[in-house]
């Protein structure tokens, strides 16, 4: 994918944001993009390749959002990074004069994708690149699920340290008196908020809100889903102690 860049456009700065998403996992892809386009310039690409996908019926797309553009296939790995706003437009990639001459069933990263994204970093306008769309595939992130001093979310992400992500935001904390809450897992008590790793002890429980603003579960200095064996799915709750 860089060299087909390179080749269209050589002065194009290229950014690798991780090789690390957890394979054909479109959730975890989707929330990663997320969380870290606010911290690129107005007029980034960002070009993303979870694409279990490829080959089959989904559509290549480009979306313009915000002033910047978000390339990648139509399986929901773009939806999150709209945060629930209108795009400025989204566009089916079918002009096949921006893809390579051949292209493979098997790698639209580097067939369409790429040369797509350096195309439009050479001032290529979005509608040349083929036609509108109105409906495009979208992620939901989980509800969180609210009682009396209760709250009940889920897993949605575990990164390479093992940290176990929810879906549980800091906004959802914030009517809730902070120094009485506890944090549970499958039904098994894990202690109460801190505000870094540091704060508990080595090898302990670390539940806390991170740089995402969700909360999540940790273990200083070992990794929390190999000492609880969690999932993608398994509940989380938030109650208020008596």
């Amino acid at each position: 994918m860089k060299g087909v860049i390179a080749a269209i456009n050589p002065e194009v700065q290229v950014i690798d944001l991780t090789h690390g998403v957890p394979a054909q996992n479109v959730m975890a892809g989707a929330l990663i993009l997320q969380h870290s386009v606010r911290y690129f310039a107005a007029g980034t690409i960002h070009v993303v390749v979870v694409d279990p996908g490829v080959g089959s019926a989904r559509k290549p797309i480009l979306i313009e959002h915000g002033g910047s553009y978000l390339i990648g296939p139509d399986n929901g790995v773009l939806s999150l990074a709209l945060e629930d706003k209108p795009p400025d437009c989204v566009v089916e990639l079918t002009n096949p004069a921006y893809h390579l001459q051949d292209i493979s069933k098997t790698f639209h990263g580097r067939d369409v994708f790429a040369p797509v994204a350096a195309h439009l970093s050479l001032g290529v306008l979005p509608m040349e690149f083929g036609k509108p769309l109105n409906t495009w595939t979208r992620l939901f992130m989980p509800r969180v699920l609210r009682g009396k001093n209760r709250l009940q979310g889920e897993i949605i992400y575990v990164d390479s340290s093992g940290n176990l992500f929810t879906n549980i935001h800091g906004r959802d904390l914030t009517e809730l008196p902070r120094k009485r809450l506890l944090v549970g897992l499958a039904g098994s008590p894990l202690g109460g908020l801190v505000t870094n790793y540091a704060s508990a002890g080595a090898g302990e429980f670390a539940c806390l809100l991170n740089s995402w603003g969700l909360l999540e579960i940790a273990v200083n200095q070992d990794s929390a889903k190999k000492r609880t064996s969690a999932k993608i799915g398994d509940k989380v709750t938030v109650t208020v102690a008596d």
